[in-house]
């Protein structure tokens, strides 16, 4: 690349590296592995910044390649989580706040519960705010497809949230 081109990706990244990493969070639920993620993303937009012809679809680009990264990484057998019926620490006896409001981390805890190709387009819809159309050019499948992984996410996030209100019913 030659110079203009390489301070023009330089702005770029300084600009957008803050929301893709949010963005890559919320697809994964882990700080670490957003980073890894948004690392992935910028390094495949560097290697084809010189052949990307339209620069207003750089955020398109970016947006596809991270949400591919994060379902393919889920895809890594050394990734997958084993779930256990007892909790490392014991639940603390007596009237706690805090779980008796859904929170933000709530919602990002239920959302990594949610299949990957659902938490996509769960995140691309209601986080990043993209239409049906937008977000079924992203991930590459029909927009009948975006509305039945949407429909099918949200029934798996609902579910997921009143299993872990029953489960803090329980404790009190």
């Amino acid at each position: 690349m030659n110079q203009r081109d390489e301070q023009e990706f330089a702005e770029y990244f300084a600009a957008k590296r803050d929301s893709v990493r949010r963005t890559a969070y919320m697809l994964c639920g882990d700080w670490h592995r957003a980073d890894d993620l948004a690392q992935t993303a910028f390094v495949a937009l560097h290697r084809r910044w010189k052949k990307i012809r339209e620069r207003a679809a750089t955020d398109a680009y970016v947006r596809k390649t991270l949400v591919r990264a994060a379902i393919d990484e889920s895809r890594r057998p050394w990734r997958r989580e084993w779930q256990t019926e007892e909790l490392p620490e014991p639940p603390q006896d007596g009237f706690d706040l805090g779980e008796q409001v859904v929170t933000r981390e709530d919602l990002l805890a239920a959302l990594r519960e949610v299949p990957p190709k659902q938490r996509a387009v769960l995140v691309l819809r209601f986080f990043e705010g993209l239409d049906v159309g937008a977000a079924a050019k992203v991930l590459g499948c029909s927009e009948g497809n975006v509305k039945s992984q949407t429909a099918r996410g949200l029934a798996n996030l609902r579910q997921v949230m009143e299993k872990e209100e029953v489960a803090r019913d329980g404790r009190e």
